[in-house]
């Protein structure tokens, strides 16, 4: 037989499952499957695959996975091998944006890793690092406690751990005008003690436009964290608190919810399908996913009445790095960078600006090694324009790129809001 028909043949029966009993019969198994069988295997993932790019290994790719994956869930042994090929994926879903068959490689994901973690056991350091991880970094009060204390003592540190530790912020006034048009602010766990200015100058933008942005006291992280540290049910638990908590003013004409955290805005988006199958909230969730917005989404709505108000700095340019979980996970795709020019800035050119900075949520922390080497990478591409400042639109990126950038790193937003003060002077 001739090679080419040889190798379609072998990708043909890989479309083939046949799961396991344990996994067959459960929601979790019709999806993996339908999934399994949408992947035709034709290697166009590979291209785009940040891991695979640094290490060659096809395990360590979208493909290479996905046939782990069909392997445990068809019965196969799992072994710790399986678990370090699936931990090293970024969930960047670059190869999402690829694939020509649309495979949802993100949710097959999830299911892959919650079926390993059942079969290996993680030791008590890991068990530990991943919940700590999860109870700090989504408890507002208790990280913003330890990042003032950290701040406090930041000026007697070493330059490299001083690096990790960002500069106390101001978040200026936040506005209180009451306007008809109302909206939501997630305003996320870690980001108002990292960066309090982002959601702050969100407010006093969106108030020049005539919407007033309200903040439920009681809505929290939005359950991405735990969702991708393999503790679902916690991410549920947090999922459904943020539910109760904007249900009532949606029902009092909040009209939708502003993301300014583009990690953050991938997971609401997905409330829908995480809910899908509890009879209490599945509407709900599939409710608030529609009306969650990417604060750019808001923002170009309004750019013509925004632009009118605008005087950006003379000359200023800027490199802008679009999150994989802007541009992959929420199809969000030259928008922030249409407005940052149509108000005057100057973007410099960045190339593969598909490739993930290696922030990933906690993955700078569990993959430290990969993680700089993507981050590396990234800042030589948005430096090689020589900007004066590089923007993103996620805190996770901004704080990772910071570590290593030799130029401020901020939220695109803010650049915004000053361009308006200027205009109003």
């Amino acid at each position: 037989m001739p090679v080419v028909p040889r190798i379609l043949k072998s990708y043909t029966s890989l479309m083939q499952t046949n799961l396991a009993d344990f996994i067959k019969h459960t929601p979790d198994g019709q999806a993996a499957d339908r999934i399994l069988r949408s992947c035709v295997h034709c290697g166009f993932c590979l291209a785009t695959c940040p891991t695979y790019q640094l290490l060659g290994d096809e395990l360590d790719s979208p493909r290479g996975r996905i046939y782990l994956i069909k392997q445990m869930l068809e019965g196969a042994p799992v072994t710790e091998k399986t678990q370090l090929h699936l931990d090293r994926c970024l969930t960047c879903r670059a190869c999402e944006t690829t694939c020509p068959s649309g495979v949802q490689y993100g949710h097959l994901l999830d299911i892959g890793r919650n079926i390993a973690e059942q079969h290996i056991p993680r030791g008590l350091w890991a068990n530990t690092q991943r919940w700590a991880l999860r109870k700090l970094l989504s408890n507002r009060l208790l990280f913003g406690a330890l990042l003032k204390l950290g701040q406090l003592i930041r000026p007697l540190m070493p330059a490299p751990l001083r690096r990790l530790i960002p500069a106390r912020q101001s978040a200026g006034a936040w506005p209180n005008t009451a306007h008809a048009r109302r909206m939501l602010i997630l305003d996320g766990c870690v980001q108002p003690a990292l960066s309090p200015n982002i959601n702050a100058a969100t407010a006093r933008v969106l108030d020049r436009l005539g919407i007033q942005l309200l903040r439920p006291g009681n809505a929290g992280c939005c359950g991405a964290l735990d969702q991708h540290l393999n503790a679902q049910d916690a991410a549920v638990i947090a999922v459904k608190r943020n539910i109760d908590a904007w249900w009532p003013l949606l029902q009092q004409g909040c009209e939708a919810i502003v993301i300014t955290a583009s990690g953050c805005g991938v997971m609401v988006k997905d409330y829908g399908h995480l809910l899908r199958l509890d009879p209490e909230y599945a509407a709900k969730a599939t409710h608030i996913s529609g009306l969650t917005r990417d604060l750019s989404e808001i923002i170009a709505d309004e750019q013509a009445q925004l632009i009118a108000r605008i005087v950006p700095a003379q000359r200023e340019k800027i490199a802008f790095h679009a999150p994989c979980t802007l541009q992959h996970g929420q199809k969000v795709v030259n928008v922030i960078e249409r407005i940052l020019s149509a108000a005057g800035f100057q973007l410099t050119p960045v190339a593969d600006s598909h490739l993930c900075c290696g922030s990933a949520g906690t993955y700078s922390i569990l993959q430290p090694k990969l993680a700089k080497q993507l981050r590396d990478n990234k800042l030589d591409a948005l430096n090689s324009g020589a900007p004066h400042t590089i923007v993103t639109a996620n805190i996770g990126c901004l704080t990772h790129l910071q570590s290593g950038a030799n130029v401020p790193v901020r939220h695109w937003i803010e650049l915004i809001d000053e361009a308006c003060t200027r205009g109003t002077k």
